[in-house]
C-alpha cells in the first residue's frame, strides 16, 4: 500500500490506497477521509490526536477526499471527516462530523 499516513493536521495522502488494499489490511485500522482546508475537520485534528495516541500501534489512514476521489465515493462519504474502524479491511464502525474525544474513544471501544 503506497499511502499510508500517519499524523494530524494537513497530512491526509492525496494518493489515496485502492479498495483493494483496504479490503487486504489485516487486524484493525482507522480510515480517516477530510481536507486540509475543510473546517470540520480542523476541529476534529485534536479530538483525533488525543485519542489515537492511546493507539499508536494503530494503523491511521488519513485520505484526502473530493471530486474524483474514488475511494471515498467506495465507502460512501458524504461529509468530513468521516472516521472509519476497519477490521481486517471491512468496516465495523463509523463516526462523522465528530468534534469530542468520547466520539474517537467511543468508535474505538469496539477494539
Amino acid at each position: 500500500m503506497q499511502a499510508m499516513t500517519i499524523g494530524f493536521n494537513s497530512d491526509y495522502a492525496e494518493d489515496a490506497p485502492s479498495l483493494e488494499d483496504i479490503n487486504g489490511l489485516k487486524g484493525m485500522a482507522v480510515l480517516e477521509f477530510g481536507t486540509p482546508w475543510c473546517g470540520h475537520c480542523q476541529a476534529s485534528w485534536d479530538a483525533t490526536k488525543s485519542v489515537m495516541a492511546d493507539y499508536s500501534t494503530l494503523p491511521h489512514i488519513k485520505v484526502f477526499d473530493g471530486k474524483g476521489k474514488r475511494l471515498g465515493r467506495q465507502f460512501a462519504v458524504k461529509l468530513w471527516p468521516t472516521l472509519i474502524l476497519l477490521n481486517n479491511g471491512q468496516e465495523v464502525g463509523r463516526i462523522v462530523r465528530f468534534t469530542s474525544v468520547d466520539q474517537v474513544r467511543e468508535l474505538l471501544m469496539a477494539l
